[in-house]
């Protein structure tokens, strides 16, 4: 899977590897446990309906860039610090990418998760 960003200017690449958290077991260690994760790399978060959804960063020592969907907009985009971070917004799809990755994607935008 990949993710994508649709700017005005076109599309661009989020991440050209990703991976599936699916089942209360992997949405509940997400990225816990792991020294660091690839550039290119995220782990997708699908979840059957929308509600809000809460991260947090207990045991991820990186920071990482989150983004909460809807439909495939994006509803909330935030950076959380290695250890401490915590966010928390209303989704059907939460997107975990390296710091940084999802710079210049915001609020309104549109972010789709597509087969590679």
């Amino acid at each position: 899977m990949r993710v994508v960003h649709d700017t005005p200017d076109g599309t661009r690449t989020l991440a050209d590897r990703a991976d599936r958290a699916e089942g209360l077991l992997a949405q509940g260690v997400g990225l816990m446990f792991r020294r660091s994760i690839p550039d290119g790399y995220a782990l997708v978060f699908p979840f059957s309906g929308v509600s809000a959804r809460g991260l947090h960063m207990l045991f991820v020592p990186f920071d990482i860039d989150a983004i909460w969907l809807v439909d495939g907009e994006v509803r909330k985009k935030k950076r959380l610090s290695g250890w401490t971070g915590r966010g928390r917004a209303e989704a059907d799809t939460v997107v975990e990418l390296p710091a940084g990755a999802a710079d210049g994607v915001s609020a309104g935008d549109s972010v789709r998760i597509e087969p590679s």
